[in-house]
């Protein structure tokens, strides 16, 4: 077990952050009409969850590995990002929920690059 570094996510601001991002997701998408409930509601279900959830699992990997679920959970906030963008443009967010979720986004992941360069 030596050089395995372990890390508990639930101190980690990233992972933190990713719980907010999801909750606010959560609160946002029972306001969204039923016949979204299996598209556009689910993935962003999905992909917010996948944020935090892979930094969970990673946390108990090597370094190496860590940074790999680092980077599926970047993707999960990117993909977030473009769905945020496309529930705008359906008129389901104003753009005061847009904007703010956007720039949780954005910081989490200025957060989640800075700390995976840490780890390399």
């Amino acid at each position: 077990m030596s050089g395995k570094k372990r890390h508990n996510y639930k101190n980690l601001k990233i992972w933190l952050l990713g719980i907010e991002i999801a909750k606010d997701i959560s609160d946002i998408l029972v306001l969204f009409p039923k016949h979204e409930q299996y598209d556009l509601s689910s993935q962003m279900n999905k992909s917010s969850i996948s944020i935090q959830s892979n930094i969970a699992e990673g946390s108990s990997r090597t370094d190496k590995s860590f940074s790999h679920f680092i980077d599926i959970s970047l993707g999960s906030s990117f993909e977030l990002a473009t769905q945020l963008i496309i529930a705008r443009h359906k008129n389901y967010i104003d753009d005061i929920t847009h904007q703010t979720i956007e720039n949780k986004l954005e910081e989490f992941q200025r957060m989640a690059m800075g700390f995976q360069n840490g780890l390399q």
